[in-house]
């Protein structure tokens, strides 16, 4: 297919180059030109503006950061909706479900696209694998083509319902996880402390009930800061939020989330919002905050 792509940050260039390989034809745009550049060479058409890279095209993709980013793509200047004849978007952001349904009430009125909302769970690794899991909300009109390109990067797509459902699902999703990553957090706090070897840990819990893939992944990054970044704290922290939020537009009682967010929140108070998720283990163990702050320092020593 001819495709268009918005975003290309941490999951958007990986998606792009899958989707290359995957044969399809791709205009790509990103706000910083650079990156951009770089998938030049494998084929794809920079575009000057969101617009252009949906012209012409038989869907358009966009991962960016939040619901600002979305609306400013979408809804600017130069932004998708000023096309006409374009048959669905698919947003790859996670943002709120209810301004979800507004988005794509209003991008309906603006040129009749179809908004699919498609979170997506298995971070980077997961999209170089093509092994995402990506829950859908919207029409299930342009489902089929839609699927066909996020199976370039994804092992499992399923439509949940009208607009706004593939955003809660991934809420859910979020909720489990977040609650996963404090508990290991004191897990491992708890093994130091009790004359445990913590780089057994994960060897030690691997195929019981507390194994997961956090936990095979996340204990020896606590145990070992490593340079390269999993995904920010502070992302995890922004979708926390936004469960919660939800949570009490819905009434939804949360408890255990509430506190996994003031976790969340006291380690970016100690200034590891930027920090990997694994840096949540300095909560309960300060001592380990400069690691995290200055992981290349670590993985020299």
């Amino acid at each position: 297919m001819k495709l268009g792509f918005c975003g290309l940050g941490l999951m958007g260039t990986p998606m792009v180059r899958r989707l290359l390989a995957a044969g399809h034809q791709v205009q790509v745009w990103n706000r910083s030109p650079d990156k951009a550049a770089q998938l030049a060479t494998l084929g794809a058409y920079v575009a000057r503006t969101p617009a252009e890279a949906a012209t012409g095209v038989e869907g358009v993709l966009m991962c960016v950061y939040d619901a600002a980013a979305v609306k400013d793509v979408v809804f600017g200047p130069d932004g998708v909706a000023t096309v006409k004849r374009l048959a669905w978007l698919v947003d790859h952001s996670s943002i709120p479900p209810d301004t979800t349904r507004l988005l794509a009430q209003r991008l309906a009125a603006a040129n009749g696209a179809d908004w699919l909302d498609a979170p997506v769970s298995g971070g980077v690794a997961g999209v170089q694998a093509g092994t995402l899991a990506i829950m859908v909300g919207g029409s299930a009109t342009h489902f089929a083509p839609a699927c066909q390109a996020m199976h370039a990067y994804a092992g499992n797509v399923t439509h949940m319902g009208q607009s706004g459902t593939g955003q809660a699902t991934k809420l859910c999703n979020q909720t489990i996880v977040a609650a996963t990553i404090a508990a290991i957090a004191e897990a491992v706090g708890f093994a130091e402390r009790n004359g445990i070897d913590v780089h057994k840990l994960a060897a030690a819990l691997a195929g019981g009930w507390a194994d997961s893939k956090p936990f095979q992944v996340l204990v020896p990054r606590m145990v070992s800061p490593q340079p390269e970044s999993i995904g920010a704290l502070s992302t995890m922290l922004k979708d926390v939020d936004t469960v919660l939020a939800a949570a009490q537009e819905s009434g939804a009682p949360m408890p255990v989330t509430a506190s996994v967010q003031q976790v969340l929140r006291i380690a970016s108070a100690m200034g590891l919002g930027q920090a990997e998720l694994s840096a949540v283990i300095s909560v309960v163990q300060p001592e380990r905050r400069e690691a995290f702050l200055y992981p290349e320092r670590k993985a020299q020593e």
